[in-house]
């Protein structure tokens, strides 16, 4: 089995950006809307994230539309490098700031320019 994420953006080019240039993903898959990109597939060390435009469903998804664009995502990254994981997110909008949870994970939590929000952790050494 194989899940991959569709990430509901109002306009794919910020979010794009954000995850090829911070992030370090690959952009394998375009698909353009009109004189704008409507959805792309990107990817990274085994890992696949799909952003879709709000024009994109709109344009795909007939009658389930609105419930589509109404439900929302968040999505916790588990990484081996926290360190690397902060300098890559520096200057998106921080939700959460970086803390130590009583779980054993270190975390920070960001909202992309897409408006998704994404968590990125690490496990704590004991």
């Amino acid at each position: 089995m194989k899940i991959t994420p569709i990430l509901i953006v109002d306009e794919v080019e910020p979010s794009l950006n954000f995850w090829v240039n911070k992030l370090g993903f690959e952009k394998t898959v375009e698909v353009p809307e009109g004189d704008k990109l409507g959805f792309v597939i990107l990817q990274k060390e085994g890992t696949e994230v799909m952003l879709q435009s709000r024009a994109s469903v709109r344009k795909d998804a007939g009658a389930a539309t609105d419930e589509i664009l109404a439900s929302g995502s968040h999505l916790y990254i588990e990484v081996d490098n926290f360190s690397d994981a902060l300098e890559r997110v520096k200057g998106a909008k921080v939700l959460v700031p970086e803390r130590t949870t009583f779980y054993g994970m270190r975390e920070i939590w960001v909202q992309e320019p897409g408006g998704n929000v994404l968590g990125f952790a690490a496990r704590v050494p004991q």
